[in-house]
């Protein structure tokens, strides 16, 4: 009686696997190294899982999806598990406390803003000094691990605790841009073993974007006729989610923003830029291969408004699709945190007021 009701109780590790989103593999390695397997075996019959025993590894898999190293994680959740056992056992005289978990500290939250900056949104520099390059690789390692486990709640809940912690500039150059370049590195190199991984961290980071972006959009809203920052990839140019970082960052920031997205035609390019009248264009390329110097010449030329005091954007050469140094006579931002500056800068002067070149002075705190 009591070993049926034990295996009524639990369940497979076949069906704990599929439930937490690992390899049935991944839970007898863990038991192998760290004991970490069912607090009660039936001998001759497989092993199950008692609701105990999944809180247990549920917790080491959260905390190897933080970057827990796994040796620390299996501690951890083994002593999160054994004080839950205990807090439902009477005992007869309350057990001394022993040693804590040996995890690392948890990172440093966000510093608050400054009431002058509350409105304009955190110092992204100063965010991105607080990232230690130990703090770094552990959000990287386990943003990874829980995007090749395919576990999309804790993808999510890494990215979301990182924008939320260091600010989305700070976050992007950080955290999510080396983990997405790790996975494709794997993939790359794997005979595309890991393409449904590169395809789940990505979106779920475009979603994280995009989520920050309705959120500022939300709390400003700008007065008619105001000018807009432009984005848009090239027409042969698929890659969008640079330009989804940059379309956040930017709304973070309170410019208004038109996102166009991947592959736009040359017509539809020309006819929006005479539409809207943007302050700024962002043309992304991804490769050399996608990359038009004659197109964004063109678009840099192009004028619009009444005779005598007609006006042009500012344009931005965007992504490694550009080469090192791309025009001379336009814009060429390396990285975020410059991009955001030179499309914020462009907003608050007149059209012609930026010089021609490399742009890195060009603009007030560029």
């Amino acid at each position: 009686m009591t070993e049926n009701r034990v295996l009524a109780a639990g369940v497979s590790t076949g069906a704990l696997a599929r439930r937490l989103g690992i390899s049935p593999t991944t839970l007898r390695s863990w038991d192998r190294r760290y004991g970490l397997g069912p607090a009660e075996r039936v001998e001759g019959h497989h092993r199950r899982w008692t609701p105990e025993d999944v809180a247990m590894v549920r917790e080491m898999c959260r905390l190897t999806a933080e970057g827990v190293p796994p040796a620390e994680a299996a501690r951890a959740a083994k002593t999160q598990a054994a004080d839950a056992r205990g807090a439902r056992t009477p005992r007869a005289e309350p057990a001394p406390p022993g040693p804590g978990p040996l995890l690392p500290p948890p990172l440093p939250a966000a510093p608050p803003l400054p009431a002058a900056e509350a409105e304009t949104g955190p110092d992204d520099a100063a965010l991105m000094d607080s990232l230690t390059p130990a703090e770094t690789r552990r959000r990287c390692r386990g943003l990874a691990r829980a995007a090749v486990r395919m576990d999309a709640e804790a993808v999510h809940e890494q990215i979301t605790q990182a924008i939320e912690s260091y600010g989305l500039i700070a976050a992007w150059e950080e955290v999510l841009t080396p983990t997405l370049r790790s996975v494709g590195r794997k993939w790359e190199f794997s005979e595309d073993r890991y393409v449904e991984v590169e395809h789940l961290l990505s979106w779920q980071i475009s979603a994280a974007l995009r989520h920050v972006y309705a959120r500022a959009v939300t709390r400003d809203r700008h007065p008619a006729g105001t000018r807009p920052a432009l984005l848009s990839c090239l027409p042969s140019e698929q890659h969008t989610l640079p330009l989804e970082a940059l379309t956040a960052a930017l709304a973070e920031q309170g410019q208004r923003v038109l996102m166009l997205g991947g592959s736009v035609p040359v017509e539809a390019l020309e006819a929006t830029v005479q539409r809207t009248g943007p302050s700024a264009v962002a043309l992304w390329s991804q490769s050399r291969s996608t990359a038009d110097l004659p197109l964004a010449r063109h678009l840099a030329a192009v004028r619009w408004g009444v005779h005598g005091a007609r006006t042009r954007s500012h344009l931005l050469l965007c992504g490694p699709g550009w080469g090192l140094r791309g025009a001379p006579e336009l814009l060429r931002p390396h990285g975020l945190t410059e991009a955001v500056r030179l499309m914020v800068g462009a907003g608050r002067l007149g059209a012609d007021d930026l010089p021609a070149g490399d742009g890195r002075h060009a603009l007030p705190g560029a």
